[in-house]
């Protein structure tokens, strides 16, 4: 995974965890209402504190997130050393080649045995909004907050 230097030092802190625990689980609603989520291998955390992954761009994940505004949860847990994530965000599906290419690790052909130029292949960005971890026994808060680069009202 990689990592990209935050605006603030408690967003340091949270994509150091979300780099240590790499695969969050992904919540969106499902068609009846009901809360679904499924494993995705984190990419990167960029410097804007988006997270990307790699995913199916016609899937019930995109369906679902699409149907409701786009809103999803991503829960990272490491029991053993006692951290958790929670990030609420705005997900977006991105289907540039440059960026998939930039993003590509051998561990996705497993899912995606076309590699990069698999039609299948897309990229859902999370937009951070609001992120709270607990690592051991502290408790922080992150947000809500702006994805705009430079923006110091985080």
């Amino acid at each position: 995974m990689k990592i990209e230097r935050q605006a603030t030092d408690e967003l340091d802190r949270l994509a150091s965890m979300v780099e240590r625990i790499e695969v969050g689980m992904l919540t969106t609603i499902g068609p009846d209402g009901s809360l679904r989520s499924r494993p995705l291998h984190t990419l990167q955390m960029d410097a804007q504190g988006r997270l990307w992954f790699f995913t199916e761009a016609e899937s019930p994940k995109t369906e679902e997130m699409q149907a409701h505004d786009h809103q999803v949860c991503l829960s990272y847990a490491d029991p053993g050393k006692m951290s958790y994530v929670s990030v609420s965000g705005t997900g977006r599906l991105v289907r540039e080649r440059e960026r998939v290419r930039e993003l590509w690790t051998p561990h996705a052909e497993a899912w995606f045995p076309r590699g990069v130029d698999d039609p299948a292949l897309a990229l859902l960005e999370v937009r951070l909004d609001k992120a709270e971890f607990w690592d051991g026994e502290n408790v922080k808060t992150s947000g809500p907050r702006s994805a705009a680069p430079g923006d110091e009202a985080r």
